[in-house]
């Protein structure tokens, strides 16, 4: 299955609105008993969910105060589903494990007695994160092959993450294991 997706993405110790794009691939697998759906799916997605804010500690004397930027840059999630399809409409659970790619950014925050200019970059720091991540979503067929969905699926890192997630896919030929 290849989809175009589009979502938003916040996090519990603060809110990321400011830019905030996901674009990725969704292979999956699915199989059918009844209207039961069980699945395995990957997904990898380039994302820019960022957000800052300015410091409260000031660290060089008589210095700017921080700007603090935190960025996710990408993600992914491997996860199983289980769903319930009647005509053609699918709703699922899902969970599973995911990584996170982070990049944190210190930068001069304000005017000061030391002669840094505004905005200039202080520190900066990458790391990857691995926790669990859970989700539902509700799929609607509306033409043969096409659907749309609608999903949310909160990571678990320490700092948790929720994501919500419009997407239109497409499914490449093969046989149709559920009707939704």
């Amino acid at each position: 299955m290849l989809g175009l997706r589009r979502g938003r993405g916040s996090s519990h110790a603060r809110r990321l609105p400011q830019r905030d794009r996901r674009h990725g691939r969704r292979p999956d697998w699915l199989s059918a008993s009844a209207n039961w759906v069980f699945g395995l799916e990957g997904q990898g997605n380039w994302a820019d969910l960022s957000g800052d804010n300015l410091s409260p500690i000031i660290t060089i004397p008589f210095g700017p105060q921080q700007r603090n930027r935190s960025r996710i840059d990408s993600f992914g999630l491997i996860t199983r589903q289980v769903g319930y399809a009647w005509n053609s409409v699918l709703f699922y659970v899902k969970g599973g494990g995911a990584v996170v790619g982070d990049r944190y950014d210190i930068y001069a925050g304000t005017a000061s007695a030391v002669p840094i200019p505004v905005g200039s970059l202080l520190a900066s720091a990458r790391e990857t994160r691995w926790g669990g991540t859970v989700g539902a979503g509700l799929e609607v067929s509306f033409a043969p092959n096409w659907s749309v969905g609608l999903e949310h699926d909160h990571i678990f890192l320490g700092q948790d993450v929720d994501i919500g997630l419009l997407r239109l896919n497409y499914r490449w030929g093969g046989p149709v294991i559920a009707k939704y």
